[in-house]
């Protein structure tokens, strides 16, 4: 049994089922709710750590939720769920205050890990050593693939990186490989997250 509290908030039944089974095998105390109004109106935020929240929903949507949670201040670490993650919404919602961007469908371990990532709470110490070897990665990048890079956080799509730098399509995205591989993420939403890290 772990101390961390868990708020899921999704309009899909099934998927509020599904996630509230994972988690109680894995320990977790939780509380599902059907919209983010309903999660507003009902939930007692003291008691929770994390909130895992779906992007789109009918009414306020996952990225409105997030905004209001930063705003009253209720300490929430925030992971977004959501079947079309690209780089201008990962960029979007970090820089709003989001933990992580989940895509569906997503690894049950990727998801525990991302929860058990909110306790300990970091210590400047280690929000410092994490923002140097965030640097450290990107250090061994090309300056060909910083290029690509420096374009991908900004949302460019591969063509028009590839007509920008003059070199082919498939080059783009051969760097971009490189890029994730070099820096040790799986997604360009986690590239995203480890590129502004390395930045603040």
């Amino acid at each position: 049994m772990t101390n961390i509290f868990v708020h899921i908030v999704d309009d899909d039944a099934a998927l509020r089922d599904a996630l509230r089974k994972l988690l109680r095998v894995e320990g977790f105390e939780l509380e599902t709710y059907e919209s983010a109004e309903a999660f507003l109106e009902r939930a007692r935020t003291e008691r929770g750590q994390c909130l895992i929240v779906d992007l789109r929903m009918p009414g306020m949507s996952g990225m409105d939720l997030l905004s209001e949670v930063m705003t009253r201040g209720l300490g929430l670490k925030v992971i977004l769920l959501t079947a079309h993650a690209d780089v201008p919404l990962a960029v979007q919602a970090t820089k709003s205050g989001a933990a992580d961007i989940l895509e569906k469908p997503f690894q049950a371990k990727a998801l525990v890990s991302s929860i058990l990532s909110a306790k300990p709470a970091r210590m400047n110490s280690q929000a410092t050593s994490e923002k140097h070897a965030a640097a450290r990665r990107f250090s061994e990048l090309s300056v060909r693939e910083r290029d690509v890079l420096d374009r991908l956080v900004l949302g460019l799509q591969n063509k028009i990186i590839a007509h920008e730098l003059g070199i082919s399509h498939r080059t783009v995205e051969i760097h971009r490989a490189n890029i994730l591989k070099k820096t040790g993420v799986s997604s360009l939403p986690e590239l995203v997250r480890v590129y502004l890290a390395a930045r603040d």
